[in-house]
């Protein structure tokens, strides 16, 4: 069984890190980029193109700077203290209802130390399992909150988002709606 709402070590979810305002802009924005549809979901991509299928970031894949539409986010307290540089690949994941995210550690030999990510429109849960134990921890993301994965958190704890059309919270059945994911990483030399 999963301990709700506690986060492994390392991990912390900073609710609201962004007016509501900034995020309906932020979606906005998004929805006039193109997507990438290779994959079960849509994806963009900012700064470097990470290849799923061969798990690496190539150095011929460098898309450019992030888009200034994305800088406020980098600019947020929380992003400045924790990254020991701004980051520079963003991932921006669209999940509908009944789509998620299989358990996973983020590509360590191509990102840096630290995870960011922000959620927008629908919230979800983000589920946690220690690799060595099996140890589970789950937590609410709710719309704007930024979650920041570092240490154990970032390379002891699997996280996934289950792919299920509801989630169940304090014994209702919460129906989810469109979410945005957009997670920020540096990736890591020699290709920065």
């Amino acid at each position: 069984m999963a301990h709700s709402g506690q986060l492994p070590p390392n991990a912390n979810c900073i609710p609201n890190a962004l007016p509501s305002e900034a995020e309906q802009q932020l979606i906005r924005w998004i929805d006039t980029q193109p997507w990438r549809t290779d994959l079960k979901r849509r994806v963009q991509h900012y700064g470097w193109r990470y290849d799923y299928r061969a798990r690496h970031v190539d150095p011929a894949d460098d898309l450019g700077p992030i888009p200034d539409a994305l800088q406020p986010i980098l600019q947020l307290p929380a992003i400045m203290q924790v990254f020991d540089r701004s980051p520079d690949q963003v991932i921006i994941n669209e999940y509908l209802p009944g789509q998620g995210i299989s358990a996973q550690i983020d590509c360590a030999p191509c990102f840096g130390p630290v995870i960011a990510s922000l959620s927008l429109g629908s919230a979800t849960d983000m589920l946690f399992r220690r690799r060595v134990s099996g140890e589970r921890r789950a937590i609410r993301l709710e719309p704007r909150s930024l979650i920041l994965l570092s240490g154990p958190a970032r390379y002891d704890w699997t996280h996934e988002i289950p792919a299920r059309k509801n989630d169940v919270v304090d014994g209702i059945r919460m129906l989810r709606e469109r979410r945005l994911s957009l997670t920020f990483r540096t990736i890591r030399a020699p290709f920065s």
